[in-house]
């Protein structure tokens, strides 16, 4: 994990005032920095040498670096090998990866034993190396390694080797315990580990045979060797479903506690705002305000306001200045980086902020004074925005209202609640009005929406799963994200036109493979997808489009998302091809987000910085990238445990439904079976080719279908069945169905 110590200087206090410090002599005086190279002239050097890698004092000569920016050129190194770009050999020579068959990447390991090295560098052009089982070089699941490609055309593509372990996934494994004899083993709970973790006498402690345990790996595996490690606490017993989130957590080495520094910065922050932190600020707390968050929310980042003029609006967006709390370099912000993100689970949440803060003073709690960054935008009558500006405020919410209020205000028209919050029903209505042309105009640029409903998982007292129904996404949640992606895009384009170094939220294009499968697929439906020169949103959202209603529809809006590629954070300025946005960043999250804070900062150092900003800003364009780099690989990781342990309540939710009928849809078809989406429960299963036993099923990947050879009868992707529960694994969070 990179390290926050490695990203930022201990000194605390505005980022502006880091950089002054840095530029001083020790007289006082300003001193011109030491001549670095950068990234591209190092890598020039390595291609010019064909016979051999080069050491660091030889790299130090040919680029004429100065003994006082060694130490910039060793971390542009580092970071060259962290981008797969340049590799270290076992010697301390540095060479371009290309030149010697490596490259660099994560590895993505199977269950069967074999995996692929997910490339780091040009993704979209170099694909997956495959690797089999004897070439894994003691890699597991996650880690980062060094692979050598030994054959560019196998079977499953480029096949290579493993030939080091750059940066491993994890420190512990979760599993249930077996005893064996003097000894033991740890039977990991995610089987893309593999191997089992071996430990030795006396290291089980407590733990008996069948216990779910968290074990520390004190040696990692070896070409004939397990891993071995050392039992550090018992959960429960294994199966046990109220153990999934915590067995979750420990799994993805999720932190469950804020170390003693942090707490007690956290408990000395002020519980109420303070003359001396308004001055400054522009006065907004007698502007109607209110914040529309879920049912269960508890902290509260964002607030709206809005005013009719003319034709057209003016839309205050407030987001918590949390930066004012949590300076650059101190505990808290340590902490809030390393974390990168909140994470959500149905039974609780792992914050990225103490409750000290993300509860207390950073909350736009009702009726009391909260300090703020407002985004100011003027719009017309259609929605196109005519002016804007972004300043620090001093704000007090009205009223801390719900999706479900506003939207039995707007489309109920619930008396009781209308009579409640008469003095904004009428606000309401702008927002609304407002929204549905914001949504209008992105639509029109060709923003893509995806119709697809989300699980929301409901638990009793007991943390059991009582069901799974779809989330409510209704026009107040429709206000909120029209209102909140355009704060997002008013202050990128703020920061962007100051030529601020700052991170963005980007979304590259999909690969044109993925849009020719894309395509294939949906042709058989009667569409057309035009993929000819430069791929645009607007063709992906003519599609979603035209199956809207359709009986394919849920198939089709899967199966286009699956196309895309991921968002991520980056210091580059980079479209978000989901958004058909250009220039866009993500500030409206603080409280949860690590991006949105350093955001924040940024632009309080602007605002503070006047003409001087640019200049003294420009040191930050070394840090960005390691921080969106991390903050995009922790923002995966809570994807994944939040996936997983929705996974698991699932499974949990099916284990007393075994024998239960139920209609579903196919949403995946592979040569070993179907996947189906049972209805009205967001569960899916997989129905095993080797229960259809009416006939021998070959698989024809161009179609998605399997087929009879005998019959001729077809299963093909987007077919309704009929299936019935078969068997229900809630450890491995599986689902078996057979056909009814």
């Amino acid at each position: 994990m990179l390290s926050v110590a490695a990203l930022w200087p201990k000194p605390k206090g505005p980022l502006s005032a880091m950089v002054d410090r840095r530029r001083k002599s020790r007289k006082g005086a300003p001193s011109q920095p030491p001549s670095v190279p950068g990234k591209d002239q190092i890598l020039e050097i390595l291609s010019r040498r064909e016979d051999r890698p080069l050491r660091f004092d030889e790299i130090k000569r040919s680029l004429r670096v100065a003994a006082t920016a060694e130490r910039t050129l060793r971390r542009l190194l580092e970071e060259l090998q962290r981008e797969g770009r340049i590799v270290k050999t076992r010697e301390g020579r540095f060479g371009l990866a290309a030149k010697m068959s490596l490259a660099t990447g994560r590895l993505m390991a199977h269950r069967d034993g074999y995996g692929f090295v997910v490339l780091e560098e040009e993704k979209e052009k170099k694909p997956d190396v495959y690797v089999n089982a004897k070439a894994m070089g003691g890699a597991m699941h996650g880690d980062k390694v060094v692979v050598r490609v030994e054959s560019a055309r196998g079977e499953r593509g480029p096949e290579g080797r493993i030939v080091r372990v750059l940066e491993r996934a994890r420190t512990r494994i979760v599993g249930r315990f077996e005893q064996a004899g003097q000894h033991g083993f740890v039977v990991p709970r995610n089987r893309r580990l593999g191997q089992d973790l071996f430990v030795e006498k006396g290291e089980a402690g407590r733990a008996r045979t069948g216990d779910l345990v968290v074990a520390e790996i004190t040696a990692y595996p070896q070409a004939q060797r397990n891993p071995e490690g050392k039992i550090a606490r018992v959960l429960g017993k294994a199966g046990d479903p109220a153990l999934d989130t915590d067995a979750i957590i420990a799994e993805y080495d999720l932190p469950s506690e804020f170390p003693e520094p942090v707490v007690r910065q956290a408990r000395g922050v002020p519980k109420d705002v303070r003359p001396s932190d308004i001055a400054g600020r522009k006065d907004l707390r007698g502007l109607p305000t209110v914040t529309i968050d879920g049912e269960n929310a508890r902290d509260f980042d964002d607030a709206v306001s809005i005013r009719r003029e003319g034709d057209g609006w003016r839309l205050w967006v407030h987001v918590a200045d949390v930066g004012h709390y949590v300076p650059w370099g101190c505990p808290l912000d340590r902490e809030a980086f390393e974390r990168a993100t909140s994470v959500y689970f149905p039974d609780r949440v792992v914050p990225m902020l103490p409750e000290d803060l993300s509860n207390g003073i950073c909350s736009l709690n009702p009726r009391v004074d909260r300090l703020a960054f407002t985004a100011e935008m003027l719009f017309d009558g259609k929605g196109r925005r005519r002016g804007a500006s972004v300043y620090k405020s001093t704000i007090r919410s009205d009223h801390r209202m719900t999706y479900k209020a506003v939207r039995q205000i707007l489309v109920d028209g619930d008396p009781d609640l209308t009579r409640k919050y008469a003095d904004f029903v009428p606000a309401f209505k702008e927002m609304e009005l407002l929204a549905r042309s914001l949504l209008a105009l992105r639509v029109a640029r060709g923003s893509l929406d995806f119709d697809l409903p989300e699980p929301e998982i409901l638990l009793d007292l007991r943390g059991e799963t009582t069901a799974i129904v779809a989330a409510e996404r209704s026009v107040a949640h429709r206000i909120i994200e029209e209102f909140m992606l355009a704060a997002n895009e008013t202050v990128a384009r703020h920061l962007t036109e100051r030529r601020i170094p700052m991170l963005y939220r980007i979304h590259e294009p999909p690969a044109p493979e993925k849009i020719e499968a894309l395509a294939e697929l949906v042709r058989p439906f009667g569409y057309k997808l035009a993929i000819i020169g430069t791929f645009k949103p607007k063709a992906l959202q003519r599609l979603l489009s035209a199956s809207e209603g359709k009986p394919e529809e849920r198939l089709i809006h899967q199966a286009a998302l699956r196309s895309l590629k991921q968002a991520r954070y980056s210091e580059e300025h980079l479209d978000h091809f989901g958004l058909a946005s250009t220039t866009y960043t993500h500030f409206t999250s603080p409280i949860r987000r690590y991006p949105d804070l350093v955001v924040h900062r940024i632009l309080a150092d602007t605002l503070a910085l006047g003409n001087r900003a640019v200049a003294q800003l420009a040191p930050l364009a070394d840090r960005l990238p390691g921080i969106a780099d991390h903050s995009s690989r922790r923002e995966r990781i809570a994807m994944e445990a939040e996936r997983d342990v929705v996974d698991a309540k699932k499974a949990a939710f099916m284990r007393d439904k075994v024998g239960q009928e139920f209609g579903g849809v196919i949403t995946g078809v592979t040569a070993f079976g179907l996947f189906v989406q049972l209805d009205g429960i967001f569960v899916e299963g997989l129905v095993h080719v080797s229960s259809v036993e009416d006939d021998y099923y070959r698989y024809e990947e161009a179609a998605h279908a399997l087929v009879g050879a005998r019959r001729g009868r077809v299963f093909r992707l987007g077919d309704p069945v009929r299936v019935a529960v078969s068997r229900v694994n809630v450890e491995d969070r599986r689902v078996d169905l057979k056909l009814a």
